[in-house]
């Protein structure tokens, strides 16, 4: 299996609901790195997986998307903990769209996989694995 991965960078802020998440139920700052990789099990005509700019371009609007946003205000995310987990998927998705939409090129339609993963420090990360 071929991979690349594309970085970008996230900051919100939000709060959640349930004693499991302590202190983390008030209002407070997160700020991620985005990794997005993409994969496929053979390259394609120009032996590349994907389009690394174009890549790195939709990662970029699906992130901004959210960047400086206070998630509790979100109506897409009304009632719901966006936790590390959660939001990696949302991403995820969000690419999985892009994808399918052809915004990442038609030898993105190659794709099989793509997996994000949002990095809350250097210690503790979370990942969202999904198909194409």
């Amino acid at each position: 299996m071929f991979s690349i991965t594309v970085r970008d960078h996230l900051m919100i802020a939000h709060s959640f609901r349930g004693e499991v998440f302590g202190p983390a139920q008030r209002l407070h700052g997160a700020t991620f790195l985005v990794d997005a990789t993409f994969r496929r099990a053979e390259l394609d005509d120009d032996n590349i997986v994907v389009d690394i700019g174009l890549a790195t371009q939709e990662l970029g609007a699906v992130v901004s998307a959210l960047n400086y946003r206070n998630l509790d205000n979100e109506p897409d995310f009304k009632n719901t903990n966006t936790s590390t987990e959660f939001l990696a998927k949302v991403v995820a998705d969000r690419l999985a769209e892009r994808v399918h939409a052809g915004a990442l090129g038609e030898g993105a339609h190659g794709l099989s996989g793509i997996t994000v993963t949002l990095h809350e420090s250097h210690i503790a990360w979370a990942s969202y694995e999904r198909a194409l």
